[in-house]
């Protein structure tokens, strides 16, 4: 079944390091819209697996464990947040372990069905939402639709920038973390199952050299083309 028109979408994808997060939160802030971070869903997911103990190549264990989690997102962009089971998960969905495993959770087609299923509605009222397949699955209909990526050694500077370790005396962490960056890339843009692609109609943004600011004003132009207006 096709999902419903979305017109009050804006559809913000990328690989990981691309800047869409603070795109996204701050495009949401200045329309007065919900913010929807779909890899934290993901992620959530994913941290659910590894509490259970499931290897996260067995679908159908992978499935039966997705389904019995709930996870619940924060929608205001500047507190955003992700709960599983009633706990607040924010913190730890960020940590190695999920990280390593999130592609392999992500790819299985059970859990994407029921993810996109929930994102829709998390969106439904209007919302800015980042992910890898919200453009070509998730609101194909979205009447604002980018892609955001950057140069691959300023993702990893930039990801190993969130971690808490000395990105300029540590460049081993940068170099580790820009090979990890490449391995999910290549699983997610490979994965049978939604892969992380642009959508035929998606504006192409390179943040290689902006600032998040200057990124956000560039969507915002894409919004008020498309008839979004700021909040007052």
């Amino acid at each position: 079944m096709s999902p419903a028109p979305s017109p009050r979408v804006i559809a913000l994808d990328g690989p990981s390091g691309s800047g869409k997060s603070p795109v996204a939160r701050g495009v949401a802030r200045v329309l007065g819209l919900s913010y929807v971070d779909t890899g934290a869903m993901y992620r959530a997911a994913t941290l659910a697996v590894l509490r259970a103990g499931v290897p996260p190549t067995d679908a159908e264990a992978v499935e039966r464990v997705v389904s019995a989690a709930t996870i619940s997102l924060s929608s205001d962009p500047d507190a955003p947040g992700v709960q599983l089971d009633g706990a607040d998960v924010t913190a730890e969905i960020r940590g190695p372990e999920v990280t390593a495993t999130v592609s392999a959770v992500s790819a299985v087609p059970a859990v994407r069905r029921r993810m996109v299923a929930q994102q829709r509605e998390l969106a439904a009222g209007g919302a800015v939402v980042e992910g890898r397949d919200i453009g070509t699955a998730v609101a194909p209909d979205a009447p604002v639709k980018v892609f955001l990526d950057a140069d691959p050694d300023v993702r990893a500077v930039r990801r190993a920038g969130d971690r808490d370790v000395g990105v300029r005396a540590e460049g081993d962490v940068v170099q580790a973390v820009a090979l990890d960056l490449a391995r999910r890339d290549r699983l997610d843009s490979t994965r049978a199952a939604s892969p992380l692609q642009a959508a035929a109609d998606a504006v192409h943004l390179d943040s290689t050299a902006l600032s998040a600011d200057e990124v956000i004003a560039r969507v915002l132009e894409l919004a008020a083309a498309a008839g979004f207006a700021a909040a007052r």
